[in-house]
């Protein structure tokens, strides 16, 4: 059996296809929603709506601390794992929550999982779409437990780390607390995730990524941080048939890149970016 956990923060637009794809499936104890810092409707819609599920409505606007109230809530009712910490505008595909627990059930040395991410760009910018097309390729996305928006970590490998810290990438904090080998995306369980429509809003998300590892590196939140040998990818690839595509990624990649190293100066007055264009 499993937890679920889906923290939401104004997610009243995707909420209902990210509950929808979660109240039926098999192999859930409790499902868990902390509303935090909402403003729209989200709270009504889950309480009214979806009463097998648990909701909290919590006044302050943050991620990582609507993440620990609702463990806090999770034990109170008897805590069951592996813990799904999936993302409010997100789908999982029939079956998921069955199917990756069943296999951290029997590989014991995973302790850390995800779902294989099914990236829609049918709505997308030309742009977005040819980042997405180098993007996915690369060999870090494909270590596991990448763009996925989402994660499920088993009992022992929660005990990896007391609290989620104050950060503003919570995926990475969670990663960077696992070697490679204990981490996996599970094959025959998928996650649906929708791509910003504009290269603006795929900006944003991505500096918010890229500005997220920096922070955990800089205040040391990183326990374990494997060297990565990607060889010359990028370089192979632009003497190749995919030479306009990569080409493209890589000047998104260095505006991205340019754009956290700004943020980052102004770190203590971050403000979270978020993709609307995708609701």
């Amino acid at each position: 059996m499993a937890t679920v956990i889906v923290p939401a923060h104004n997610e009243s637009s995707v909420i209902r296809e990210c509950l929808d794809s979660i109240v039926n499936q098999q192999g859930v104890d409790h499902i868990i929603v902390p509303c935090n810092g909402c403003t729209d409707n989200t709270v009504e819609i889950v309480r009214q709506e979806y009463p097998q599920v648990v909701c909290l409505d919590i006044k302050k606007p943050s991620k990582t601390n609507a993440l620990n109230i609702a463990e806090e809530k999770a034990r109170e009712l008897g805590i069951s794992y592996p813990v799904f910490y999936i993302d409010a505008d997100t789908r999982l595909s029939k079956d998921c929550i069955q199917v990756i627990s069943k296999k951290m059930q029997e590989n014991t040395e995973l302790f850390l999982t995800a779902p294989t991410p099914i990236i829609n760009t049918d709505e997308s910018s030309w742009l977005v779409k040819t980042y997405y097309k180098v993007w996915t390729r690369l060999p870090y996305i494909k270590e596991g437990v990448i763009a996925t928006c989402s994660f499920i970590v088993s009992e022992k490998g929660r005990q990896r780390f007391d609290k989620f810290a104050d950060v503003i990438g919570d995926d990475g904090f969670i990663r960077c607390h696992f070697k490679n080998s204990e981490i996996a995306n599970i094959e025959g369980a998928e996650i649906y995730i929708k791509a910003p429509k504009d290269i603006y809003s795929l900006i944003k998300i991505k500096t918010r990524a890229r500005l997220g590892n920096m922070e955990l590196i800089v205040r040391k939140k990183c326990p374990i941080m494997e060297s990565k040998h990607y060889g010359n990818v990028m370089t192979s690839r632009l003497f190749s048939r995919d030479f306009l595509a990569t080409s493209v990624y890589i000047l998104i990649a260095l505006v991205i890149r340019v754009r956290a190293r700004l943020q980052f100066k102004k770190l203590d007055s971050y403000q979270w970016e978020k993709d609307t264009s995708s609701r």
